[in-house]
């Protein structure tokens, strides 16, 4: 394996994603986070134990993640020849703290106080606030404030982190236009994702994937890719096809995801089987059952807030009886395999080529 290779495949023991990167990457990527953290940190000292509340929130936010970005810098770059890690960690972290941004942004969004079961930002300004003796309209405000600024602080970081490096203006310039990209789609997909929510119809299959590249497919996995690839000096017709490989791989990643979020293990994913049916969200099992004879026994149950979990499994057996669920699983692998055929061995390096492989059977072969 070449040094700073990074590779992420599903493991079949494990049944869940698995990540082997080399120590000394690893450690590259944590110790710039650690970093910056820590710089942010003293500079914070000087506006009061609040704001360093603020960066410590912050820091826990952008923790315990899988590091999917990053390591598809780090892949790519190093599939390209690259080489050197201070230069491209940067770049990875980059990456993972416009991923923290939009999980902070999104809990707002959402009016979530905690992720995967522990309070997140919001939730610890909340309880921060009523300790202070702030009444509980005071609290939410503190928690949104909090939420906001943290999220617009890691936007912040992600462009100055590329802005700051030692490369010519070209590579740094396209680096940036790649991130730039990243935020303005992944907007435009979240709007749609909350928009789409109160349409009051189900949406196009065509509709959802749209908003799934969008929301997730473009920042998560495409932008990553062709970092990398830009930053190791890659020809355009390999940046073009990681491009597409990205799309497809992180709507099939997508996908996946929304079908965990109404048949998943509750106790695997971290996350909730009756949320999505409760928020009404706009997914692929709706966009097929909405085309069904069973949809008139599904719309009850869709956007109903106090829907039961006997409410939700009858809503699940509705949408496995229909055909929803297999069509749902039938499009993800179908977006692996063609993510997988964008791969030219004659373009994309051997090694990464394996490892993009990999990864497309991960991102549908899952339980969390």
């Amino acid at each position: 394996m070449p040094r700073g290779r990074s590779v992420r495949g599903w493991c079949s023991k494990c049944s869940s994603w698995t990540i082997f990167v080399l120590d000394t990457v690893a450690a590259g990527v944590e110790t710039e986070l650690a970093r910056f953290f820590a710089a942010a940190r003293l500079r914070a000292s000087d506006y009061g134990e609040h704001y360093v509340a603020l960066w410590d929130s912050l820091e826990q936010a952008s923790s315990g993640g899988k590091r999917v970005r990053p390591a598809l810098v780090l892949a790519a770059y190093a599939g390209f020849g690259g080489r050197d890690q201070a230069l491209v960690s940067p770049v990875a972290v980059s990456f993972e703290l416009l991923h923290t941004a939009f999980l902070i942004h999104d809990d707002v969004i959402d009016h979530d106080l905690a992720r995967r079961g522990v309070a997140n930002i919001a939730g610890r300004f909340t309880d921060r606030a009523l300790a202070h003796g702030a009444s509980a309209d005071q609290a939410g405000v503190w928690a949104a404030a909090a939420a906001i600024l943290a999220g617009d602080l890691a936007l912040s970081e992600a462009h100055r982190a590329l802005a700051k490096l030692p490369l010519d203006v070209p590579t740094r310039l396209r680096l940036v236009d790649l991130l730039d990209r990243a935020v303005f789609v992944s907007a435009a997909g979240e709007l749609a994702d909350v928009t789409n929510s109160s349409a009051g119809h189900p949406l196009t299959m065509a509709e959802v994937i749209a908003t799934l590249e969008n929301k997730t497919a473009v920042y998560s996995f495409e932008a990553p890719l062709q970092a990398g690839a830009v930053l190791a000096g890659a020809s355009a017709e390999a940046i073009r096809l990681l491009g597409q490989y990205g799309r497809l791989v992180g709507v099939a990643f997508q996908l996946t995801d929304d079908l965990l979020g109404v048949f998943g293990d509750p106790v695997k994913t971290g996350k909730s089987v009756t949320a999505d049916l409760r928020e009404g969200k706009q997914t692929a099992l709706i966009a097929h059952a909405g085309g069904t004879e069973s949809w008139s026994l599904i719309a009850p149950y869709l956007g109903k807030v106090d829907l039961s979990e006997e409410d939700a499994e009858r809503a699940r057996e509705h949408l496995r009886a229909c055909g929803a669920k297999a069509a749902a699983e039938g499009l993800a692998y179908d977006h692996s395999r063609l993510a997988v055929e964008t791969l030219s061995p004659a373009v994309i390096p051997a090694n990464l080529r394996a490892t993009l492989i990999e990864l497309a059977e991960a991102a549908v072969n899952r339980a969390r």
